[in-house]
């Protein structure tokens, strides 16, 4: 069955302090009524002409319950979704304050959590509904989740998701509870993009990979590709994603070690290559000086034992011991 789409429009309305006049100007004629058709009664004369004021004194005071049934007060950044007789009727987003069709009911989109309710024997038989759609900004703090990345590695994350609704036909007719939706869509995104990724790329050289993203390394990408997923599976329910970011990144506790010594090992192993890579152009530049002052000849013999002596120095994780040499290397 094709599901259709409600489209936003605004409800027809006037201006409530206008109608709140109008309803006090007609409650003071059917009080002057009253009083007059009392009074031709108490002196006997025009009975009938008394009993027939009656009629319209009760068309005056349906008419001015009718309009305080119309009559409401819309706050800032907030909106009703009016309803006659089960079809859409329109919506009011604007602050102020509002006659509508007396017919046209604000439509209920959840009930009220706040802990008032009414229950017999252990069980909520009322809640109170709630009419009013926020329009201001929201947070959702999604749960800790367990996912496993592109590597298969299983890791834990978060994300909190900043939203709004924008469009009021759409969160109330198109989906059945747009909180629950947009809670069940930002598990589904967020499971969708992290399997595509690492948590992090192991890569010694550097150069193969350096350009790849990461979940640690690139958050701030992952997180507005995950926003743009959530963006695409909620616009049928007329809400905007404003913002998504990480929350919480950690591997999962049962290999949250393994992982741990395999990281302190890499930065170990790079850290290797980069002492012996500037060792070895230091090696390089004191022969070259060497050789080109002329301070001492040296065979190859004696380089190569220059050589030794000096990457054990730079290369070592402790002080170097000097040793005096009184003799000759043969």
């Amino acid at each position: 069955m094709e599901n259709k789409n409600v489209e936003e429009r605004k409800a027809a309305y006037l201006s409530g302090m206008l109608m709140l006049i109008v309803a006090i100007l007609i409650s003071a004629l059917s009080v002057f009524l009253a009083i007059w058709a009392g009074g031709v009664s108490t002196f006997g004369l025009y009975i009938d002409a008394g009993a027939i004021l009656w009629l319209p004194i009760s068309v005056c005071w349906a008419v001015v319950v009718l309009i305080f049934f119309g009559l409401f007060i819309l706050k800032p950044n907030e909106a009703y979704v009016f309803t006659i007789f089960g079809k859409y009727y329109g919506s009011l987003k604007e602050a102020g304050f509002y006659f509508i069709n007396p017919f046209a009911f604000p439509t209920q989109i959840s009930k009220d959590d706040t802990g008032f309710s009414i229950t017999t024997a252990g069980a909520t038989i009322w809640k109170p509904a709630i009419r009013k759609i926020s329009l201001k900004a929201i947070t959702l703090n999604n749960e800790k989740q367990k996912i496993n990345d592109q590597l298969g590695n299983p890791i834990e994350i978060g994300i909190v998701v900043i939203w709004r609704v924008v469009n009021t036909a759409k969160a109330v007719f198109n989906v059945d509870d747009y909180f629950r939706f947009l809670s069940t869509q930002c598990d589904a995104a967020l499971r969708n993009i992290v399997r595509m990724y690492p948590y992090d790329i192991h890569n010694q050289e550097g150069a193969e990979g350096a350009d790849e993203l990461s979940l640690r390394g690139s958050s701030r990408e992952i997180a507005e590709q995950i926003r743009v997923e959530i963006q695409d599976k909620v616009n049928v329910a007329g809400l905007e994603i404003m913002e998504a970011r990480i929350t919480h990144l950690a591997y999962s506790p049962e290999i949250a070690a393994a992982m741990l010594q395999r990281q302190q090992a890499s930065a170990i192993i790079a850290a290797r290559a980069l002492i012996v890579k500037g060792a070895v152009g230091m090696v390089e530049q004191a022969l070259k000086e060497l050789n080109e002052q002329g301070i001492v000849e040296l065979d190859n013999e004696r380089k190569a034992a220059m050589v030794s002596n000096l990457l054990v120095v730079l290369c070592g994780n402790k002080d170097p011991q000097p040793i005096v040499n009184s003799g000759t290397l043969y």
